[in-house]
């Protein structure tokens, strides 16, 4: 068991994990090895100190080079559920389950918001774990969504599954699989009675037995029952604290402003939170 698990590998997460090694916590930074989408797409970024006009690609070196030097691994995945299980914590990755005694949140912002119906037909058709729910439609009609490259997988994955998918990206992404059409940028509506039956596109309706959202960034209450959120951004204290006891966030989760300074701090305050919380006698 961990001392404490970091979701996210953006400019929080990266700033809790090298502050939670000099502290000499025990920890698991979970995310993409390659950091955030966010950070790498950054044309210019201009008010991060000691950083002078650099591309969001300059800035991923330079992290993944500090994490490199306090030999700080990043654990490939994508966090699909946070389970308190008395004094600890489960978070679900796929089929993997890693567990902790605290949780930091660096998850970013959800990069797009629920479409209509989404959250409605959530568990009853809708998914956004491609392994977790993939083999339940096995030889089933379904659409996915994914945001580009990083997530093509996942679709893959699911093609073995599912007889037809119906993908929506708004990347030009290319799938080697014959049963995978692409037939919009994005789904607007998901629709059914007692679960999903179809989705809408710009281009039309596709009648599905499920929908499969495989986002970047889920919104924090949806990855974590019982987390209280204010327009979409998790409440937290002045040291990073949410209402849930062992649970921290840090960065554009916690809400704007959405700066790179501002989330290295607050996943500043959360690694020294966490390490307090522990040496407390809580979370043991």
């Amino acid at each position: 068991m961990y001392d404490c698990i970091i979701i996210g590998t953006g400019a929080a997460g990266v700033s809790a994990a090298l502050t939670l090694k000099a502290l000499k916590v025990n920890f698991l930074l979970l995310g993409d090895k390659k950091l955030s989408r966010k950070i790498r797409s950054a044309e210019k970024i201009k008010n991060y100190p000691g950083l002078i006009g650099v591309s969001g690609e300059e800035m991923s070196k330079v992290f993944l080079t500090q994490l490199a030097d306090a030999e700080i691994e990043i654990t490939q995945g994508k966090a699909n559920g946070v389970y308190p299980m008395g004094d600890s914590f489960s978070v679900m990755c796929g089929q993997v389950t890693y567990e902790g005694r605290t949780i930091i949140l660096a998850t970013g912002v959800e990069t797009i918001k629920p479409v209509k119906g989404e959250t409605e037909f959530l568990g009853r058709g809708v998914s956004y774990c491609a392994v977790c729910d993939g083999f339940l439609y096995k030889d089933k009609t379904i659409a996915v969504y994914c945001e580009g490259e990083e997530e093509i997988k996942e679709v893959l994955l699911l093609s073995q599954y599912a007889s037809k998918v119906y993908l929506f990206c708004p990347e030009k992404v290319k799938v080697d699989a014959p049963n995978v059409e692409r037939v919009g940028a994005v789904i607007k509506q998901i629709k059914g009675d007692m679960r999903t039956r179809a989705v809408v596109g710009v281009q039309g309706e596709w009648a599905v037995d499920g929908v499969f959202m495989l986002k970047q960034s889920f919104g924090a209450d949806t990855l974590v029952y019982g987390l209280k959120t204010e327009d979409g951004a998790i409440v937290t204290d002045k040291n990073q604290g949410t209402n849930l006891a062992g649970v921290f966030a840090a960065g554009d989760c916690t809400g704007r402003p959405f700066q790179y300074a501002k989330a290295v701090g607050e996943g500043n305050v959360c690694a020294y939170s966490v390490n307090a919380y522990l040496k407390s006698g809580k979370g043991v």
